[in-house]
C-alpha cells in the first residue's frame, strides 16, 4: 500500500484488531501527525518503524470511569494510565464533577490534599486547563451532579427550589455546549443520595436527547436494593430520551451473589423497548471507596445496611490514610482488635482522625458475578480506579491489562477481540468521542502495542503502583507515551469535546 506524502511512524507485521469486535489480522499500521494513515501493506519507510510481529496492535484504551479529574492537571505524565494502554480517560465520574470550581475542589481535596489548581469557569474552562496542561492521556469529562447540587445548595437533604433547579439546569446546559459527554449521579454520596428522581430526570433532560451526551450513575443501591436501583437509572434515561451507563455493574454483599443475573435482564428488557443501556466494570471482587461513606450507609450494621451491603472489618482494607501512613495496608479488623473496639467504632475512629480523606478497598463481590457481568454485550471497561495516595486500589494501575491476561488469557470469559472492543470501539462510541477507539484510515493514532501471552496485570492490594507486563508500545496522538513499560515523558493529550474531532 503507498502512502502519498512522508510517514512519521510505521508499526510493522502485527495482528492488528481495529477495535470493531472484528478478528484480529496481519498488516502494518501507518502514521502521520496525529492520524492513521494506512493499515495493510505499507511500501513506505516512517521516520520511526516497531517491529510488532508476534505483537497484538489495538486502539488505545478508553477508561470510561476514572477519578482523574484534578490527577490530568496536577499529574500529567499520567503513569498509572498510560503505562497501561489507556489513551483516553472519562472523568466526573459518580457525581463528583469540576463545577463549579470551589465544589470540585472541595470534593477532590479528599484525594488531593494541597491541590490548588488556577481557577477556571464551566466545563469549557476546565477542558481548556487540560488542553493547557497537556496531559500524557486524552480528557473527556462528565458532569457531576454531586457538585453541582452542592454548588447550587450544599448538604440540604430536601428537593430544590425552583431557582436552585435553574442554577443546576444551567450548569448543565454550558456542560452540553462545552462538549462533555454526559451527566453522572453518585447516589450513595452526598449529596447526591439526597436528590429525588425527578430532580435528576429534570437535569438529564437539558441534554437535550443522545446527542447531547448519556446519563450515568452509580446508583442508590448496589446491594439489596440492587433490581429497583437499574430500575430508576434506566427510568430516568427513558424519561429523560437519553443513553443510559450504569457504572461500575455489580451485586455487593455476600447475600446479593448470583443477583446480577436478574439486573442484566433488566438492562435486556430495556434495550428490548428501545432504551440505549449499557454498563462498565471493572475486573475484581473489591470496590474502592471512602470510609466515611462506608459508615454513611450503615455497611457496619446488621439491622440497616445501606447501598454497599453488610461488610465485616476483615472485608476492608485501608488504602489511604494520609495522617497515619502506618494504617495503610491493614485490614480495619486488625484496627479494631488493636484498639479493642467493634467493627463500626473502629471505623468511626478512623474517620474522626482521617475525615474524608481514608479510602479504603471493600472485598464484597464473588468472582463467578464479574465473570457473567463481564461476559455480557452490554458490558464495557473502566477501571474506576482512585488517585489517591497510599495503597490505592491495583485496578488503578492493572484493570486492562488484568482484562486481557486474566479474563481473556487465562479464564476465556471473552475473546481477545471483543475484550479489546469493549475497551476501545464500543466505549468511544457510546461516549461520542469522534475518531478514537478504532484503528482506521482518518482515526486518531491512539495505539497500543501488546503481547497476548504475556500481558499481565502484576499490581497487587500489598504492591498496588506496578505498571503492567508486556505492553510494548503505547502512542495518543501518535507520539509515543510509553516504551516497554517507562514513560517516554511525552505529554501529547487533548481535552475531548462530545462528538467533536
Amino acid at each position: 500500500m503507498a502512502v502519498a506524502g512522508t510517514v512519521d511512524l510505521v508499526i510493522r507485521g502485527g495482528t492488528v484488531y481495529d477495535g470493531t469486535g472484528a478478528p484480529g489480522t496481519r498488516a502494518d499500521v501507518a502514521v502521520r501527525g496525529d492520524r492513521v494513515v494506512a493499515v495493510g501493506a505499507v511500501a513506505e519507510r516512517g521516520a520511526e518503524e516497531l517491529d510488532a510481529r508476534g505483537l497484538a496492535v489495538a486502539p488505545g484504551f478508553v477508561d470510561v470511569h476514572s477519578h482523574d479529574d484534578l490527577a490530568v492537571l496536577l499529574h500529567p505524565e499520567m503513569d498509572f494510565k498510560v503505562l497501561q494502554g489507556v489513551t483516553s480517560d472519562v472523568v466526573g465520574n459518580c457525581g463528583s464533577g469540576v463545577v463549579p470550581f470551589e465544589a470540585g475542589l472541595r470534593r477532590f481535596r479528599r484525594l488531593h490534599p494541597d491541590a490548588d489548581p488556577p481557577r477556571w469557569e464551566g466545563f469549557g474552562g476546565y477542558l481548556e486547563r487540560v488542553d493547557e496542561a497537556r496531559p500524557s492521556c486524552n480528557v473527556a469529562v462528565l458532569m457531576g451532579h454531586g457538585s453541582l447540587r452542592y454548588g447550587a445548595m450544599g448538604l440540604e437533604q430536601r428537593a430544590p427550589v425552583a431557582a436552585e433547579l435553574d442554577r443546576m439546569k444551567a450548569w448543565v446546559r454550558e456542560g452540553v455546549a462545552a462538549g462533555a459527554v454526559g451527566l453522572s449521579t453518585g447516589l450513595i454520596y452526598e449529596p447526591g443520595r439526597y436528590a429525588r428522581t425527578d430532580e435528576i430526570v429534570a437535569l438529564a433532560r437539558e441534554l437535550d436527547g443522545p446527542a447531547g451526551g448519556l446519563y450515568a450513575s452509580h446508583m442508590r443501591n448496589e446491594a439489596d436494593g440492587l433490581l429497583d436501583a437499574v430500575r430508576e437509572t434506566i427510568r430516568i434515561g427513558e424519561e429523560a430520551g437519553v443513553p443510559v451507563q450504569i457504572s461500575h455493574h455489580k451485586a455487593s454483599g455476600r447475600n446479593n451473589w448470583g443477583r446480577v443475573r436478574d439486573s442484566l435482564r433488566l438492562i435486556d428488557e430495556a434495550r428490548a423497548r428501545g432504551v440505549d443501556v449499557t454498563a462498565d466494570q471493572y475486573p475484581y471482587v473489591a470496590g474502592s471507596t471512602s470510609l466515611f461513606a462506608v459508615i454513611q450507609n450503615g455497611a457496619f450494621r446488621s439491622d440497616s445496611p445501606g447501598g454497599l451491603g453488610q461488610l465485616a472489618a476483615a472485608d476492608v482494607l485501608v488504602a489511604s490514610a494520609p495522617a497515619h501512613p502506618e494504617w495503610e495496608g491493614q485490614t480495619l479488623a486488625a484496627l479494631a482488635s488493636s484498639w479493642r473496639l467493634d467493627d463500626e467504632a473502629a471505623a468511626k475512629r478512623v474517620v474522626e482522625a482521617e475525615g474524608e480523606a481514608c479510602f479504603v478497598v471493600v472485598f464484597t463481590m464473588d468472582e463467578a458475578d464479574v465473570k457473567t457481568v463481564m461476559a455480557h454485550p452490554t458490558t464495557m471497561i473502566g477501571s474506576d480506579g482512585v488517585p489517591a495516595g497510599g495503597k490505592p486500589h491495583p485496578r488503578l494501575y492493572g484493570c486492562f491489562a488484568r482484562v486481557l491476561g486474566h479474563y481473556v488469557r487465562e479464564a476465556k470469559v471473552l475473546d481477545l477481540a471483543t475484550a479489546i472492543h469493549r475497551m476501545t470501539g464500543m466505549s468511544a462510541r457510546k461516549f461520542q468521542l469522534a475518531d478514537r477507539g478504532e484503528v482506521r484510515p482518518g482515526a486518531f493514532a491512539d495505539l497500543v502495542v501488546f503481547d497476548p501471552a504475556r500481558i499481565d496485570d502484576v499490581a497487587t492490594y500489598a504492591a498496588p503502583r506496578q505498571a503492567p507486563a508486556g505492553i510494548r508500545s503505547v502512542y495518543v496522538n501518535g507520539v509515543a507515551v510509553a516504551r516497554d513499560g517507562r514513560h517516554t515523558g511525552a505529554r501529547p493529550g487533548r481535552g475531548l469535546r462530545r462528538g467533536r474531532a
